[in-house]
C-alpha cells in the first residue's frame, strides 16, 4: 500500500476485474470510489527530498531582471509553465475530475504543481492545501533538478546512478508527471560551466536537451484504466496501482510527446528555415521550437559569471493557449505571478506567432471545386495537447463580381462564440464513455467532457506531422479515428463546390483554445465550488477565447462551364460542350476525363453566371 493512502474502502468496494464496472456502486456524491493507490505512479515520491524545492524568487535574483530577450525568468513567468498552478480553467477541470473519481486530482496536480506534490501538499486533491510557492507551477527547480530516468554511464552526472538506485520504482519512459528529482538542491543544465562556479551546486546534464524531459508531463495517461486485448479500456481493480505503468497500456489523455516521437522530427533535425525563431533554423526537439536559441547570457551580467553563448535557450514555452495568461494576471497580484503588462502582451504575441508558424495553406481550383489544403509544419499533431475545447476549423467565403458575399462555410460569431461547424471541416479529437462506464457512473454513454471517466476515443482528425505512419501512431494510441490519412501525409485537403455567381474565394484557418461548449460544461457540471463559474467569467471577460487566424488564402475563380474563357457561361460554352460530348475532354468540367451528362448538368447549373 502507498504511504500516501489516507482512506480505506470497505471490502465491498474492492471488487476484482473484469466485472468491476458492472457492479461497483458510485458513492452518494456520484464519485467513483478510487483511492490514491489507483493513481500511484513511479518516480520521486512525496517526502523523498532532502532539500526543499526553492521559490522562484531565489532564481530570479540572478536569472532575471536584466534583459527580457536573454534572461530565463520573465518569459518563463509569462508562460503556462510558470502559471500552471494558477490557471482558472485547470482548477475548474480539477473540481469536476474530483467529483467524478475520488483522489484523481493527485494525477493532475503532480504536473501542474510539482512542488506541491513533492512536498506532500496535493492531498486534499482539490489543491486546498497548496502554499504560495506551490502556485508557482512548473518551477525552475522542477526542471533543473530533474534527471534522466535511464542512467547513461559517462554521459549522465555520476551522482544520478545512486539516486536512481535508491528509488523503489523508475519508469524509463515517464509520463503523467513520473519525474525523478534530485533529493538535494543540485541544479542541472545542458551547458558546461566555469570550473570556479560556486553560486550553487551544479551538474551538466545532456538530458536537458532531450525531448524526453518534456515528455514527462506532455504525455498524459489515465492509470485507472487498462487496455484490453480487444483494444478497449476497462477500469482496473480499485485501490490498486496500474499493473505496468506503461503509458501505452493506459487510456491516452494527451499524446503530444508520442506524436513527436513518431514524427520525422524525432529523427531530425529538419531544416525549417527559421520558422520557429532563434539562431538555429533546423529543428528536431521540443526545445528547438519552444525554447528557440538566442545569443546572450543566462545569468546576471553584473555577477561576471554568465558565459556569452550563441545557443542560449529562451525560456518561452509558448504553446497554443491564447487567453489564460492575461486572465491569471487579473486574478493574482503581479508580485506573486511575476507578470506585468508588457510581459503578458509579449507572451501573447509569441503565442500567436507560434500558432501561425505551425501551418500553411494552399488554395487551388479543380474544375467546379476549390481545394483547401492545410499543411502541418509542427512536430506533432495539429492541433495537439489537451483535447477538450481545442479545435481548428476552416472558414470559406465566396464572393461575386461585385465583391458581395455569395455563401460562407464555417461561420463563427465572435459575439456569441458560436461556430456553425456542421458545414465545414473542424479539426479536433473527441473522447467519451462506453456502456460499462456509463452504467457505473450514471452518465450518458457516448461523447463526454468528463476526462477522468472517458475510456473511448470517438474521433480524431487532427493533422499528423511529417513522417506520419498509421501503424506507428496506432502503437502509441495516436492514430486517426473516424478519419484517414495515408502514410507520409502531413496535410489535409477539403473540397468545396463553387456556388453559382462566385468569382473569388477567401479561406481562413482558425484556431480556438477553449470552445463555448467546453467552458459551459466546466461551469454547469460543477457541483462542488465556484471554480467553474470563475473560469467561465474570465473566458467572457477576455474575449471568449477569440479564435486566432492562422492562415489566409484567396483565389480568383474561373467559372465552371466557361469553356471559351470570356468570363461568363452562355450559349457559346454550351455549343463547345456539345461538340465535345462523348468524344473529347474539351467539355470536361468535373475533371473525370470525359465530357458527358455530368458535365452538361454542371454547365447548366452555372448557366448565366458572370465574372467581369
Amino acid at each position: 500500500m502507498s504511504v500516501r493512502h489516507t482512506r480505506r474502502l470497505s471490502a465491498a468496494c474492492l471488487i476484482a476485474m473484469p466485472a468491476v464496472l458492472a457492479i461497483v456502486s458510485v458513492s452518494v456524491f456520484g464519485t467513483v470510489p478510487t483511492t490514491l493507490n489507483d493513481f500511484h505512479m513511479p518516480g520521486t515520491q512525496p517526502g523523498g527530498l532532502q532539500s526543499f524545492m526553492i521559490e522562484v524568487q531565489n532564481c530570479e535574483f540572478c536569472h532575471g531582471g536584466y534583459d527580457e530577450a536573454q534572461e530565463p525568468y520573465t518569459r518563463w513567468a509569462a508562460s503556462l509553465m510558470g502559471q500552471a498552478a494558477r490557471d482558472p480553467v485547470f482548477f475548474a477541470c480539477l473540481s469536476i475530475a474530483n467529483q467524478d473519481a475520488a483522489f484523481v486530482g493527485d494525477l493532475c496536480l503532480r504536473c501542474h504543481t510539482p512542488v506541491g506534490f513533492l512536498e506532500g501538499r496535493t492531498v486534499p486533491t482539490d489543491g486546498s492545501a497548496l502554499f504560495d510557492k506551490d502556485l508557482e507551477g512548473v518551477t525552475c527547480s522542477t526542471c533543473h533538478r530533474m534527471l534522466d530516468p535511464v542512467y547513461d554511464p559517462g554521459v549522465s552526472p555520476a551522482v544520478d546512478q545512486s539516486i536512481l538506485a535508491g528509488l523503489a520504482e523508475v519508469n524509463p519512459n515517464p509520463h503523467s508527471g513520473q519525474y525523478v528529482i534530485d533529493p538535494l538542491d543540485r541544479r542541472r543544465g545542458p551547458f558546461e560551466l566555469d570550473p570556479n562556479f560556486y553560486f550553487h551546486a551544479y551538474e551538466q546534464s545532456p538530458f536537458h536537451r532531450e525531448s524526453l524531459l518534456c515528455g514527462t508531463c506532455h504525455d498524459v495517461s489515465n492509470p485507472a484504466f487498462s487496455k484490453q486485448p480487444d483494444g478497449t479500456y476497462a477500469l482496473n481493480a480499485l485501490d490498486e496501482p496500474h499493473p505496468t505503468h506503461n503509458k501505452y497500456d493506459e487510456f491516452p489523455v494527451e499524446r503530444t510527446f508520442s506524436e513527436w516521437l513518431m514524427s520525422a522530427f524525432a529523427q531530425g533535425p529538419i531544416e525549417m528555415g527559421g520558422r520557429f525563431g532563434g539562431n538555429i533554423t533546423a529543428v528536431g526537439t521540443c526545445q528547438d521550437c519552444h525554447m528557440p536559441k538566442t545569443s546572450g547570457v543566462a545569468c546576471l551580467p553584473d555577477l561576471g559569471v554568465g558565459i556569452y553563448r550563441t545557443n542560449l535557450p529562451q525560456h518561452n514555452f509558448n504553446g497554443a493557449n491564447t487567453w489564460v495568461i492575461p486572465a491569471i494576471r487579473s486574478i493574482y497580484p503581479d508580485y506573486k505571478t511575476g507578470l506585468n503588462q508588457d510581459s503578458v502582451a509579449a507572451a501573447g504575441a509569441r503565442t500567436v506567432q507560434m500558432l501561425q508558424a505551425a501551418s500553411d495553406m494552399e488554395l487551388t481550383q479543380h474544375g467546379h471545386e476549390v481545394n483547401l489544403r492545410i499543411i502541418n509544419q509542427s512536430g506533432h499533431k495539429l492541433p495537439t495537447g489537451y483535447p477538450e475545447g481545442r479545435r481548428m476549423w476552416l472558414n470559406v467565403k465566396f464572393f461575386d463580381s461585385q465583391n458581395q458575399l455569395v455563401s460562407e462555410r464555417g461561420a463563427y460569431d465572435f459575439n456569441t462564440a458560436v461556430l456553425t461547424g456542421g458545414d465545414t471541416k473542424v479539426y479536433e479529437t473527441r473522447l467519451g464513455l462506453d456502456a460499462a462506464v456509463a452504467a457505473a457512473t450514471g452518465l450518458p454513454e457516448g461523447e463526454s467532457f468528463h476526462f477522468v471517466l472517458n475510456n473511448l476515443r470517438l474521433f480524431d482528425n487532427r493533422i499528423p506531422p511529417r513522417g506520419f505512419a498509421n501503424a506507428a501512431f496506432a502503437a502509441v494510441q495516436a492514430d486517426p479515428v473516424g478519419y484517414s490519412y495515408a502514410d507520409g501525409q502531413f496535410w489535409d485537403d477539403t473540397r468545396y463546390p463553387i456556388p453559382f455567381g462566385a468569382c473569388r474565394a477567401e479561406a481562413r484557418l482558425y484556431y480556438q483554445t477553449t470552445s463555448k461548449e467546453y467552458i459551459e460544461f466546466l461551469r454547469d457540471a460543477n457541483t462542488t465550488d465556484g471554480n467553474g463559474q470563475l473560469a467561465y467569467d474570465k473566458w467572457v471577460e477576455f474575449g471568449k477565447s477569440a479564435p486566432v487566424e492562422l492562415d489566409l488564402g484567396t483565389i480568383q475563380l474561373a467559372i465552371p462551364g466557361d469553356l471559351d474563357g470570356d468570363s461568363d457561361v452562355d450559349l457559346g460554352d454550351l455549343t463547345l460542350l456539345l461538340s465535345a460530348f462523348g468524344i473529347s475532354t474539351g467539355g470536361d468540367i468535373n475533371g473525370d476525363g470525359v465530357t458527358d451528362v455530368a458535365d452538361l448538368a454542371l454547365l447548366l447549373a452555372y448557366f448565366g453566371s458572370v465574372c467581369q
